[in-house]
Order: structure tokens, then C-alpha cells, then sequence
């Protein structure tokens, strides 16, 4: 798209052929229906991902197994994801990309229908493969396909709102889960996160426009976009933001027990109010992106180290603490919004190849985050999590602003 990237140097070359496909697939007007139709489509994927968390025990109980083995539910989706969201772009380059989108939440009503009423563990982790596939699959699309709902000035905001799923989700999964599941069962709770993939695709059926295929993506594909300029580079800020932030989110309840000091029925409605701030942060992110992308993707992980550090060294009293938390939640919902308007600006032409190595990075950075947070809480305790962390995420910053590139709008910048 002619406005939608801005290289170091002007570029006075002659027009290529991604160039001329980039400015024929940028509409001429905005279909916003069909950027809150994917925002719904990702807040499904997300809250079936997320809904084993507060299910595991009577998950466990029901098929007789393990809450260990039950776990692995979110396991082989996020491994299922990865590979999803690395493979997607070739493997579908030849198809109509409304028809894959529609693909995925399909995959994602028979995952829930199927796991509803699976009779044994290997039925319930191999429906949540097709979870996994469905989700690396839509999120790795979801930026590529904003650049063909909106004019490119309007990206950042409608990848804001379809990435507000993921926040929407974070906030309503668990305990609604929690909820549904004393109410009247686990598996209706997936029944329930059933009917909404069906009500879903019918929004999506109705709303998304036919998009023909670019066709051009390859398994080379993601090599010679990792080797673009910059690129590589960015990967490494935005994999050290992601780890940074896992590795606390995971100690995130001792860290509010101990350091803030809440009990157990103040700790759900922090963690709610967490929740809502990240939501919030999904929006003002698009609005900030408007204005900067490299600001967007600096601030992010100041603001998260600098609440990280404020919490495990300041003695803040409980009104300071819950302030950061805040200010932590505020933070990060605008992480994934910048990066993937951060890689379909900087390799506009293979946008969904690029949305598909982000799928991995912060996949692979949440196994990272938790596990290093893991090896940290084993040498100290929450105070050392929180303590390093925000180191990292301060350093993560200081890279980002000093040797990450960040194209902007136009091209004429």
C-alpha cells in the first residue's frame, strides 16, 4: 500500500508488482462490521483456550486422570498454534482469505462441541489441536487482513479492536468458566463456548467481504522474511517483552497476595480490574499508534518494567501497588497490537507470514516467560521475579528505541 510503510530512504525506484497487488487490495472504504466480526471470532479462540484453566479439576475428576495430564489441554493448543501460524500463509496461499477465516471458526465450533463430549483424554487433546490450528491460524491472518478491511490510515485502530478480543477474553474466560462449570458441568461450559463460535461464523459469514488470495507465500517465505532488514532484530525486542511480561504474569497472584497484600476476595476483583485495564490498553494503543509506532512500542515495556521494579522495591503502601498493577495491565495490552502492526509494516507484502512468525515469537515467549520465572521464583522469591524482569523489560525498551525500526504511515515520511 502506498501509505502503508516508510522506508529509511525515499524510495524512487520503479513501482513493483507488491507494490501495485498492495495498493489494489487496499479498499477504498472501511468494512468495521467485519473488523468486529474477527474481534469476535478472536475473543472465541481465546476463551476456549483459556477455559481449561478454571476447568481442570472437575475436567480431571470426570475422565480420570491427572490435573497434570488435564493441563496439557493448553499445551498442545499453544504447540498447535505455533505450527498453525507458521505453516498458514503457504498452505492456504491459493484460497479466498474469507474462506480460510470461515475455516477457523468452523475448526473452533466442532473443537468445543467435540471436547463437550469427548469420553476419554486423547479425544479432548486432539480436539484441542484443532483449537490450536484455528487460533495460530487467525491470529497470524489478523493484521494482513485489517490492511484489506480498512484504508491503511485506519489499520492501527481496527487491529486494535480485533486484538481487544484477546483482552475481552483474558477477563471473562476464567471466571465465567469457573461460573458455568459449578453451575451445570464442564462440558457445558464448552457447549456454551460452542454456540458462541456458531453465532460467530454467522456474523463472520455475513460481514467479511471475499478477499482474493496474493498467493505468493512459501515455507522460503518466512525465511527470506526473517532476513529482511530490521526484522530479525525486532523479533529478539519483541520476544524479550513478551518474556519479561510472562515471566510475572505467571507469579502475578503471589505477587498480590504477598506484596500487595490482598486477600482472597480482593485478589479476583484486582485481577478483573487487571483484566480491564488490558482492555483498555488494546484501544489506547490504537489511538497511540496513530501517532508513533516506535513511541508505542518503547512505552509499552517502560511503563511494564517500571511497574515491575515499583512493585518489588517501593514501599508503596496498597493504594501505590494496586495503582501499578494497573498501570501494568494499561501497559501491556497495547504490546500485541504494536507488534503486529509493527510486522505488517515492515513486510507489507508478506503480511501474513510475518503475522506468522509474531504467532511463534510470543507463543514460544509464554513457555519462555513462565519457565524462566519459574527458574527465578526457585533462587528468590516474587520479589526476584519481579525484580529481574523489570530489568529486562526496561532493556527490551532501551533496544527497541535505540536499533528496532519502526516504519511509519507514509510513504512521503
Amino acid at each position: 500500500m502506498s501509505s502503508d510503510v516508510c522506508r529509511n530512504a525515499p524510495d524512487t525506484g520503479p513501482e513493483t508488482a507488491a507494490d501495485k497487488e498492495r495498493k489494489a487490495s487496499e479498499p477504498a472504504t472501511s468494512s468495521w462490521a467485519a473488523v468486529f466480526s474477527l474481534a469476535v471470532g478472536v475473543f472465541g479462540l481465546l476463551t476456549a483456550e483459556y477455559l481449561p484453566a478454571s476447568l481442570l479439576t472437575p475436567m480431571a475428576a470426570d475422565l480420570g486422570i491427572s490435573e497434570a495430564l488435564a493441563g496439557q489441554a493448553v499445551t498442545v493448543t499453544a504447540v498447535a498454534a505455533m505450527l498453525s501460524g507458521l505453516l498458514t500463509a503457504s498452505l492456504t496461499r491459493k484460497v479466498d482469505r474469507r474462506t480460510v477465516l470461515l475455516g477457523f471458526t468452523v475448526l473452533l465450533t466442532v473443537s468445543n462441541v467435540l471436547v463437550a463430549v469427548a469420553a476419554n483424554v486423547a479425544m479432548l487433546l486432539l480436539m484441542r489441536i484443532l483449537l490450536g490450528i484455528a487460533l495460530g491460524g487467525f491470529w497470524s491472518m489478523a493484521a494482513a487482513v485489517a490492511m484489506r478491511l480498512v484504508p491503511a490510515a485506519s489499520v492501527p485502530r481496527a487491529v486494535s479492536i480485533i486484538f481487544s478480543g484477546i483482552a475481552v477474553a483474558t477477563i471473562v474466560a476464567v471466571p465465567v468458566g469457573s461460573y458455568l462449570g459449578e453451575l451445570s458441568g464442564w462440558r457445558s461450559t464448552f457447549v456454551a463456548a460452542a454456540v458462541l463460535g456458531v453465532l460467530t461464523l454467522v456474523f463472520q459469514w455475513f460481514t467479511l467481504p471475499r478477499m482474493a488470495p496474493h498467493g505468493s507465500a512459501r515455507l522460503g517465505t518466512l525465511w527470506d522474511v526473517l532476513r529482511r532488514p530490521g526484522f530479525g532484530l525486532g523479533i529478539v525486542g519483541m520476544l524479550l517483552v513478551h518474556v519479561g511480561h510472562y515471566a510475572l504474569f505467571t507469579y502475578i497472584r503471589p505477587a498480590l497476595e504477598n506484596v500487595v497484600g490482598v486477600d482472597a476476595d480482593k485478589l479476583a476483583l484486582l485481577l478483573f480490574v487487571f483484566g480491564v485495564a488490558n482492555f483498555a490498553g488494546t484501544l489506547v494503543a490504537g489511538w497511540l499508534l496513530q501517532l508513533s509506532l516506535r513511541l508505542t512500542l518503547v512505552l509499552a515495556p517502560a511503563l511494564m518494567g517500571g511497574a515491575a521494579l515499583g512493585l518489588a522495591l517501593l514501599p508503596a503502601g496498597q493504594a501505590g501497588y494496586v495503582a501499578l498493577v494497573i498501570l501494568w495491565g494499561l501497559a501491556f495490552g497495547g504490546v500485541s497490537v504494536a507488534w503486529s502492526n509493527w510486522a505488517s509494516r515492515m513486510v507489507p507484502d508478506h503480511a501474513e507470514s510475518a503475522g506468522g512468525l509474531v504467532v511463534v515469537g510470543v507463543q514460544s515467549a509464554i513457555a519462555g516467560g513462565a519457565a524462566a520465572g519459574g527458574v527465578m521464583f526457585g533462587f528468590g522469591d516474587v520479589t526476584t521475579v519481579f525484580t529481574i524482569s523489570g530489568v529486562v523489560l526496561l532493556a527490551s525498551a532501551l533496544l527497541i528505541m535505540l536499533r528496532v525500526q519502526a516504519p511509519g504511515h507514509h510513504a512521503g515520511h
